[in-house]
């Protein structure tokens, strides 16, 4: 365990703290990516139900002052009345393919007397983003009979009705606006009889593609387990060059050891001389072992390198003034030995009777 300790240091504490918050930022991205595939794939399948069903009564599903059910959007209904053109309201700012319109939506006032809002399409406007009125195509005058589908109000601030005109529909304030019992929600408009002289842009149905939200889900989990296995090898890592650090003073005092041996050579052994004066024969140390290849030293700056380099280099000059007094002293030894066997110097052993 001594060999991870290092991952208890303050650097890899944060590292480890920030790859945590990380994968759970990424995890939860995914999985909120992964929640929106599973609503739209939900809503798609309600609008394909919705838009396969037969027409009902639009009262059996709207009522004045109660908002659509979730479940009833793009739900097909009938009714039959007579349009309201005056209070005719123009939706601004409706692009289609990057062109510049309006949407119309007209009061069409059922037998008793409240009012369903009705789409009946989109008009061009030449880039303006808004239009009077007064210029939108007539819609059949007399008893005509629609089937649309069903849409939910808008909300917020766009739903604001100024002279006629707003952003996005909401049932509550054009009905507000106008001073009329308006049906709840409000409807884009599918068929109607008799036929308009002039028919506007019929209204678009939502794309019912799952969008990129799996692929986005899958980016996000990748991304954290890219954070996880990143740190697991950069700790591997960082353990594999701590345990060749400490492998490396061994390897070196070693090689020392073997570099005093090459510097001695043979040590001769002193010359054993007799009662007789006979001397024997210098016996030639055991031979030096095969010199290694020396080892390049890395550079680096790290504290603890720097203290391995100096201390490598003290070894090296207490070997070196090792291997100095070494042959001092076989070169004494051997000029001790050359000298008795000249009968310069009296041999170390054995007496001799001193002259009278």
């Amino acid at each position: 365990m001594r060999a991870w300790s290092f991952l208890l240091s303050r650097r890899w504490v944060l590292l480890a703290l920030t790859v945590a918050f990380l994968t759970w930022m990424t995890y939860s991205l995914g999985l909120w990516q992964w929640h929106r595939l599973v609503e739209t794939k939900a809503t798609n399948a309600q609008v394909v139900t919705n838009e396969k069903a037969a027409p009902v009564p639009a009262s059996d599903v709207l009522a004045v002052g109660r908002p659509v059910y979730d479940a009833d959007e793009w739900r097909v209904v009938s009714a039959t009345g007579t349009y309201d053109v005056d209070d005719t309201v123009i939706v601004r700012y409706q692009t289609r393919d990057g062109e510049a319109g309006v949407d119309v939506v007209v009061p069409l006032v059922l037998d008793d007397g409240t009012a369903l809002l009705v789409d009946r399409g989109w008009l061009a406007t030449d880039n303006a983003g808004t239009a009077d009125p007064d210029d939108v195509p007539a819609p059949p005058s007399g008893e005509v009979r629609v089937t649309a589908y069903v849409r939910v109000d808008g909300s917020g601030d766009s739903t604001a009705v100024d002279d006629q005109s707003t952003r996005a529909v909401s049932s509550v304030t054009i009905a507000d606006s106008l001073g009329i019992d308006v049906l709840g929600g409000w409807t884009e408009l599918k068929t109607e009889s008799p036929a308009p002289a002039t028919a506007l842009e019929p209204v678009v149905l939502p794309d019912l593609g799952n969008g990129p939200h799996f692929f986005y889900a899958l980016q996000w989990w990748f991304f954290g387990l890219l954070a996880v296995v990143g740190y697991v090898w950069f700790a591997i890592d960082e353990r594999r060059n701590g345990r060749r650090s400490e492998r490396e003073p061994q390897e070196d005092g070693l090689e020392g050891a073997q570099e005093d041996d090459r510097v001695r050579g043979p040590v001769p052994v002193p010359v054993a001389v007799g009662a007789g004066g006979a001397q024997g024969d210098t016996r030639p140390a055991r031979p030096a072992r095969k010199q290694k290849p020396e080892r390049k030293p890395r550079r680096t700056n790290h504290p603890y390198a720097r203290m391995l380099e100096e201390q490598r280099a003290r070894e090296a000059a207490a070997r070196a003034a090792l291997a100095a007094e070494g042959a001092e002293d076989a070169e004494d030894a051997g000029g001790e030995a050359a000298a008795q066997r000249d009968g310069i110097a009296p041999p170390s052993t054995g007496s001799a009777t001193p002259e009278r």
